[in-house]
């Protein structure tokens, strides 16, 4: 298992939190998109965060999708994960260049600055759920923290990092989300903030060779954690030229016949995975006498 997410408890139950290591989906979210370091960071976060939350949701169909759009030059990111551990996103802007920030790290709040994240939950009902907040750092794992308790009024400890190589690829991501169950001890709570506060880089814990387990256990071990599930995790897009084909589809007749009347193939591009798609008049006079 390469990339993966733990899950777990602690604290008999009055903490759970989950744990990933993410680096071949960002690096594969880098190939498909030739996103800058900067970029690669920001996404990969935004990858790594809504990985751990797809999984949160309970439904085999159920979908998160988290957006974000926001003043700076990177304009804003999407992100779309399931409850099996598929994610995949897209960036606005992939290749912003910026020098590294006070910290002489990837200045991720600076690529993207003011702005607005939005979690939506298709949970299969009427509507889906949407919660939305003020992007409060723009660094992403303190805005997913923001949202977790001000939206779902989860009191959250979120950490997420990507480590870039020198040639630009990724050379580690991953991170974790504990969060208090209703009515927790408030010492379990201070014995929790204790150790959060302990955890300084999560990127440099990978590198050492910390596992998602491992990462877990340095925050929850001294409150009986316990891994109750591991869970395959893998960038996925899953577009497919019936999928593009419904989606011309639903333009309506008027509009596919104007492409037709052009008599030049058309081409659709995925954001997700920049597959193309080639449709030629032919095939659009299919598509017309087949609906």
């Amino acid at each position: 298992m390469r990339d993966y997410i733990v899950r777990g408890t602690a604290a008999e139950h009055q903490i759970r939190a989950f744990a990933i290591t993410s680096r071949d989906l960002v690096e594969q979210a880098r190939v498909y998109h030739n996103t800058s370091p900067v970029i690669t960071a920001a996404l990969g976060r935004l990858l790594t965060g809504g990985a751990m939350m797809g999984v949160m949701m309970k439904g085999e169909e159920d979908l998160l999708t988290l957006q974000i759009k926001c003043g700076g030059p990177a304009k804003g990111m999407t992100v779309t994960a399931d409850s099996k551990g598929n994610v995949k996103g897209y960036p606005q802007v992939p290749d912003v260049m910026l020098g590294a920030n006070t910290q002489g790290k990837l200045d991720v709040g600076g690529a993207l600055s003011v702005g607005i994240l939005s979690v939506i939950k298709d949970l299969g009902l009427k509507e889906p759920y949407v919660g939305q907040v003020a992007l409060q750092t723009s660094e992403i794992a303190e805005d997913l923290t923001y949202y977790f308790a001000t939206s779902e009024q989860v009191p959250s400890a979120v950490g997420l990092g990507v480590l870039m190589n020198k040639d630009n690829t990724v050379r580690q991501a991953g991170g974790f989300i504990v969060q208090l169950m209703p009515d927790t001890d408030e010492e379990v709570i201070a014995a929790l903030e204790k150790k959060v506060a302990e955890v300084t880089s999560v990127t440099d814990l990978l590198d050492e060779g910390v596992t998602p387990e491992e990462l877990l256990e340095q925050v929850l071990g001294e409150l009986g954690l316990e891994i109750t599930d591991r869970i395959p995790v893998c960038y996925h897009c899953n577009c497919s030229r019936e999928r593009v084909t419904k989606a011309i589809v639903s333009i309506g007749v008027k509009d596919i016949q104007e492409m037709i009347d052009d008599n030049e193939p058309i081409e659709v591009n995925c954001q997700f995975c920049d597959k193309h798609y080639i449709f030629t008049p032919e095939d659009l006079k299919k598509l017309l006498a087949d609906n």
